[in-house]
């Protein structure tokens, strides 16, 4: 019941947009040719609206219920299953807008996170170079704003004081090479300039020396107070100036062949809304990150307000582009169904199509498209699902150059429901067929011209071919009536003229049947039973089996090798003998096992004898030319 229902509801919902589709293009087609001379084309045949191949030869219902749709000549139009046209009128109704496939660079954001840090170029930590007490500190807090020269802290160290001692008396004994070795060892405990040059002019030793900032920034890391005792190698403070900030982020594995150094960023703050900076990645990181999987860059932004400040937490985006030779499409152009992807070509004049694309990058108004679309195709952006629903109902969803998927003919059983002769057409009831995922149904069908189906009466029970036309529509090729005792009455369509008797699925084919010499030639649709030929090894009569040597069966993957096969009971193999050469059909059951269910003997002069039921006297089987059978016999 659930089944139904929702079959219910997909027919009634199919038949409704259907039905709008039909209210917008169709009527005015006709109002079109309303307008015309009175000598216009009358309608070739009438057709279903949700399946084109019911087709009849006036007006009518469809078993759906709908109003058949009449079909025109199109003067010789090589227009595409799934096209559609309508008059310039509707067009310009209903909004349709197109927009072309251009081929450039597509610009790809990387949205990513980030933390704000200093400028690690102009960041400098302050280390004494000799032991001593801090007597005057100041600077109080960390933060705290500081310019160049200004004082920091006082130290008295012994070592300074000892060091002002000797330069004072290298300078008494006006012994240059002790003067320089003195004022060396000034500079090397990193007294400043004006301590030096004070101490000169007044020639007294200075019991503490002030340190000053070697920089404009803000404190960092402070780390002593006044008082404090410090030695080499402790930092006192850290100065950054923020002048010019870092940004660290963090960027997906996945999108690391996106980045490089010098792409614009920009960047925004909760704490500033509105308000966008401008920068460029300075540096990327050589190594991932084992743990999160992601790879460091290195952003630079100019920081003339102080707004950025280390630690922040900001929202990035590094504008990176792909290169120049993606197709784009404009992305509202693209319907997306879960399962494929679709856009509506125009075609021009009016005429439009619906076609399956690859969809790559998606990024904001840009869809970039991998196969599908040449460039300077142009796309539908407005009323495209309207034009989309229509032609769906027939489109093949492939450019014209790809191959099908599907085989282009198909065997199945049907029943005749009834024959139009006027028409050479005829409407069967035909089994399910899974190869096109057709199921059981009733259709009518066109007939090769060269079947006589006057033969055909209601109630018959057929095994017929049908072929797929590279039009769409579907042709009847081959027709076999089946007797009740099992037999195949031929209709013609397999290049015998005359009525041949065949047997189908297990039962053997009449040796003298040279129309099986034609389907030998042609590959099976049906994948669970193959035609090849092997050598007999070994014969087990008692298990009913035969070791053999067969060919590459290449529509089951098989390579030519050695396996043992049981045969169908119906065939006496006691007549097999080692070394002998064989043409065999190989029947695959649905328990999964392979069954031998056709066996002929090849002769050395090509000839093959059957050793099947259907010719109990094993008449001989002629091959009179075997130059196109690729070494078959």
């Amino acid at each position: 019941m659930k089944n139904s229902n929702t079959l219910a509801i997909g027919l009634i919902t199919g038949a409704v947009i259907t039905a709008l589709a039909y209210t917008f293009i169709l009527p005015s087609s006709n109002n079109d040719k309303a307008g015309n001379s009175t000598d216009a084309n009358e309608p070739l045949y009438w057709v279903a609206p949700m399946d084109p191949n019911y087709r009849r030869d006036a007006p009518g219902k469809s078993p759906m219920g709908m109003d058949l749709i009449p079909v025109y000549d199109n003067g010789g139009s090589d227009d595409a299953s799934g096209t559609v046209k309508i008059h310039p009128n509707v067009e310009n109704n209903l909004g349709v807008r197109t927009a072309g496939v251009e081929k450039k660079a597509l610009h790809v954001p990387i949205r990513t996170v980030g933390f704000v840090q200093y400028n690690e170029d102009t960041l400098v930590h302050i280390h004494p170079r000799v032991e001593g007490w801090i007597d005057n500190l100041y600077v109080k807090a960390a933060g705290d704003y500081v310019k160049k020269g200004d004082p920091l802290y006082a130290l008295y160290s012994p070592q300074l004081v000892n060091a002002q001692e000797e330069y004072l008396l290298a300078l008494k004994r006006k012994n240059q090479s002790l003067i320089e070795a003195a004022t060396s060892r000034l500079k090397a405990l990193q007294m400043p300039d004006s301590a030096v040059k004070k101490l000169t002019e007044t020639g007294k030793v200075q019991q503490t020396i002030t340190f000053t900032a070697p920089q404009t920034g803000f404190v960092d890391n402070l780390n002593v107070r006044q008082g404090f005792f410090v030695k080499p190698g402790v930092t006192i403070l850290s100065i950054g100036a923020l002048d010019e900030v870092w940004v660290d982020a963090e960027i997906f594995e996945r999108q690391s062949n996106q980045i490089e150094k010098g792409l614009a960023v920009t960047m925004t703050l909760e704490y500033l809304p509105g308000k966008v900076w401008q920068g460029k990645v300075d540096y990327v990181y050589p190594t991932l990150d084992e743990e999160t999987r992601t790879l460091k860059a290195r952003l630079r932004f100019n920081n003339p307000d102080y707004f950025l400040k280390p630690n922040m937490f900001a929202q990035v985006t590094i504008h990176s582009d792909l290169d120049d030779e993606n197709l784009l499409v404009p992305t509202e152009a693209v319907i997306r169904t879960g399962t494929q992807d679709r856009v509506v070509l125009a075609l021009g004049e009016g005429r439009f199509k619906s076609i399956e694309v690859t969809v790559g990058n998606i990024v904001n108004e840009y869809t970039e498209i991998l196969a599908g679309l040449n460039e300077n195709d142009r796309v539908v952006t407005s009323a495209q699902f309207l034009l989309d629903s229509e032609s769906s109902i027939s489109s093949d969803f492939k450019r014209m150059e790809e191959p099908e998927a599907s085989p282009s003919m198909v065997w199945t059983t049907a029943t005749v429901n009834r024959v139009m002769p006027n028409h050479n057409m005829v409407n069967l009831d035909h089994a399910e067929i899974e190869d096109w995922g057709w199921p059981e149904m009733t259709m009518d069908f066109s007939v090769a011209e060269d079947i006589d189906i006057g033969q055909l009466s209601t109630g018959m029970s057929l095994h017929l071919q049908i072929t797929k036309l590279d039009s769409g529509d579907y042709l009847i090729t081959t027709i076999h009536v089946v007797e009740e005792d099992g037999n195949m009455m031929n209709m013609g369509g397999m290049g015998d003229e005359d009525n041949i008797e065949l047997m189908h699925d297990m039962k053997m084919h009449d040796p003298d049947d040279s129309s099986f010499v034609d389907q030998i030639d042609k590959p099976k649709a049906n994948p669970d039973s193959v035609w090849t030929t092997a050598t007999v090894n070994s014969v087990m009569p008692d298990h009913n089996m035969v070791n053999l040597d067969h060919a590459e069966i290449e529509d089951w993957g098989w390579p030519a090798m050695t396996m043992d096969f049981s045969v169908v009971e119906d065939i006496d193999i006691g007549q097999l003998g080692i070394g002998m050469s064989l043409h065999l059909q190989i029947t695959k059951l649905d328990s999964g096992e392979y069954l031998i269910t056709t066996i002929h003997v090849v002769d050395d002069d090509g000839k093959m004898m059957n050793m099947g039921h259907s010719s109990e006297d094993g008449v001989p089987m002629q091959a009179e030319d075997h130059s196109g059978h690729g070494g078959q016999y």
